[in-house]
């Protein structure tokens, strides 16, 4: 394991997740961002908030984050101690939107994971390894770019420590 990695318990999802079942959108009119995570998936699991512990890891099928554009689905994820977002496929917009505010969305085959599952995920390596089943699954190669993003904790972290780099380097 490098030291980019990540280690949670499986909670798994279907296809076509949208982010008004990861937040319903009647939620999403406050600046309290740690009540957004107490309803996260209520629609599908009004529980699911109570089972979540720091570092557990959302696995999902394909189109995972269609819907709408709003940065309040992956900020809840982030804010209910959710360490990873594992899909087959996300929408564009989420999957932006994820790696902007310091969520990682990886693209991988979850076939081979399920509800309960105890993961571990080498972001550097671009490896999940299912500890329970004892299954390595690779992850579609991310770009150098997004993981420094993520390990500066988001988008605007990132700009703060190396704005001044990127501006000479146009």
């Amino acid at each position: 394991m490098s030291d980019f990695s990540l280690k949670g318990r499986a909670h798994k999802f279907g296809d076509d997740i949208n982010t008004d079942y990861v937040i319903a959108g009647k939620y999403t009119k406050t600046l309290n961002l740690s009540d957004l995570a107490t309803h996260l998936f209520e629609d599908i699991d009004p529980d699911f908030s109570k089972k979540v512990k720091p570092g557990d890891v959302v696995v999902a099928g394909r189109n995972f984050g269609c819907g709408s554009s709003r940065e309040q689905a992956p900020v809840a994820i982030r804010e209910s101690g959710i360490s990873a977002v594992l899909a087959k496929s996300f929408a564009r917009i989420f999957f932006r939107n994820a790696i902007n505010i310091g969520l990682p969305a990886l693209i991988c085959d979850t076939d081979e994971i399920n509800e309960g599952d105890e993961l571990q995920i080498d972001l550097e390596k671009g490896i999940v390894f299912n500890v329970t089943r004892n299954k390595e699954i690779s992850m579609e190669p991310m770009p150098a770019i997004m993981k420094d993003i993520l390990k500066e904790g988001g988008l605007v972290s990132f700009l703060k420590k190396h704005g001044d780099f990127i501006k000479k380097a146009n």
